[in-house]
């Protein structure tokens, strides 16, 4: 089994968020992580230590661990380097900032991270802009890197916990969108998060006409209260039949600790599957051999 969807919350991205309150009012990263009630993260080295306990106990081979602010690239470089067969390190970034590129170079060629994570809601920026076919671009240019795009409904929920706004534009998660990236660049592993998160008959369009479109199944995937009466073992068979058992990659979007890995979540997607009439072959493409396919594991960056 292979988890595709985790994030790593350093303490730069506790330090990230404490920055984002009203000045006279910030917070360091430690009075972040008290005021969430969770357990302090330590140095990059002792997180992904612990969360290679947390695999071990669970049963999970390696797992994708995503720099959950733009700029911390590093903790999950550190973390990577120190646990190469086991994580798998992905990045967010804001295409507009004026050292995107740069910043995504360094990213893959000398840290050896696997996937750009673009979320364009939350930066407020379109998948048309040009910026964003150039990072695409980048990627193009070291086999076994993906775009991973964050579609539909964005809540985190770290940021209601601590009071801080939200100001998304949903509008501008279309997976309609990354299907024309995804054409664009065939080369190019694209993953959609959430099975599109509310926009799921978007995103089954998107890998129906871009063989390329992965859909990741992460999370309690609470967007199904959108449509009454949908099932995630109906999502799960609705998926199968446009994608295929190979390009869904199961996640649960894991976090913080001391909640760790998501167990239930892995739970009830297995019961979904099975439910869906998704044979034992076809289940193990989609729990652990998709991933190990699309991130193999390379001697350096």
């Amino acid at each position: 089994m292979n988890d595709s969807h985790c994030h790593f919350f350093s303490e730069q991205f506790f330090a990230t968020l404490g920055r984002q309150y009203p000045p006279g009012s910030q917070l360091a990263a430690g009075e972040v992580v008290g005021r969430l009630g969770w357990d302090a993260p330590g140095s990059p080295d002792h997180l992904a230590d612990r969360w290679v306990q947390e695999l071990d106990r669970a049963g999970v081979a390696r797992a994708a661990m995503m720099a959950s602010v733009p700029g911390d690239e590093a903790s999950v470089a550190q973390a990577i380097a120190r646990h190469p067969s086991r994580l798998v390190g992905f990045f967010m970034l804001d295409p507009t900032a004026p050292d995107a590129a740069s910043r995504t170079e360094h990213a893959i060629a000398t840290l050896g991270l696997r996937a750009v994570c673009l979320f364009p809601a939350m930066q407020r920026y379109s998948l048309h802009d040009p910026r964003v076919r150039d990072i695409v671009q980048i990627a193009s240019r070291r086999a076994g890197t993906a775009v991973f795009v964050h579609c539909g409904a964005l809540s985190v929920g770290v940021r209601k916990k601590l009071g801080l706004p939200s100001r998304f534009d949903l509008r501008l998660g279309d997976p309609l969108a990354v299907s024309r990236l995804a054409l664009a660049f065939p080369s190019v592993p694209f993953i959609v998060p959430h099975f599109g998160a509310g926009l799921f008959r978007e995103a089954l369009m998107a890998a129906d006409v871009a063989a390329n479109v992965h859909l990741d199944t992460s999370s309690s995937n609470s967007w199904m209260r959108y449509t009454p009466g949908l099932t995630l073992a109906q999502v799960f068979r609705s998926a199968v039949s446009v994608t295929g058992p190979s390009r869904l990659l199961f996640g649960t979007d894991s976090s913080f600790f001391p909640r760790g890995w998501q167990r239930g979540i892995y739970d009830a997607q297995k019961v979904a599957a099975t439910e869906a009439g998704i044979s034992d072959t076809d289940q193990e493409r989609i729990f652990g051999d998709n991933f190990e396919r699309l991130f193999a594991e390379r001697a350096g960056p």
